[in-house]
C-alpha cells in the first residue's frame, strides 16, 4: 500500500484485531506451512486460516488470499508470509501476515471501502468499528481496537 499519514494507524488496528489469529497460526509447524505454500496447496492453507480465525471472528471475515511466501535459509529461523483478505462489513482489507518465531508482522496492501468517506479519519474509525463488530465477544480484543 502506498504509505500515507494514516497507514501506520490502520495497520496497528488490523494487527491488534488479528493478534489471536496470528498466534493460532504460529501453532502450526513452519515446515508444514512452507510445504503447503511450496506445493501450492491453497485450499489446505485456506482451511487452516479459516480454522484459526473461526475462534475469534464471524465466518468469512478472515480468509486466505491465495498466495504467500517464505524465507528458509540455513542458520536462520523460518518466516512464513500469508496473503489475507479481511471482509468485515463495508470493506475488504488486503494484507500480508508474516509469521515469525515469536510474533507476527502485518502489512496492509490495500483497503477497499464499499462507501468511502472523504475524511480519512472517518474511514479509519469505520475500519476499527467494523472489525470489532465482526469479532466474537470475549475474543480478547479490547472494547475498541482504536489506539
Amino acid at each position: 500500500m502506498r504509505l500515507c499519514p494514516y497507514t501506520k494507524q490502520r495497520e496497528e488496528i488490523v494487527a491488534k484485531a488479528l493478534r489471536s489469529v496470528a498466534s493460532e497460526l504460529r501453532l502450526i509447524d513452519a515446515a508444514d506451512l512452507i510445504a503447503l505454500l511450496r506445493l501450492e496447496c491453497h485450499s489446505n492453507l485456506a482451511d487452516l486460516v479459516a480454522s484459526a480465525a473461526e475462534l475469534f471472528f464471524q465466518p468469512g471475515t478472515v480468509n486466505f488470499g491465495i498466495g504467500g511466501d517464505y524465507r528458509l535459509d540455513w542458520g536462520s529461523t523460518p518466516e512464513v508470509t500469508l496473503d489475507l483478505e479481511l471482509k468485515p462489513e463495508g470493506m475488504t482489507v488486503f494484507a500480508r501476515l508474516t509469521l515469525l518465531e515469536s510474533h507476527g508482522v502485518l502489512e496492509i496492501n490495500h483497503i477497499a471501502f464499499d462507501d468511502p468517506s472523504p475524511d480519512p479519519d472517518e474511514n479509519t474509525a469505520f475500519l476499527a468499528s467494523s472489525l470489532q463488530a465482526s469479532a466474537f465477544a470475549g475474543n480478547g480484543l479490547p472494547p475498541s481496537v482504536m489506539p
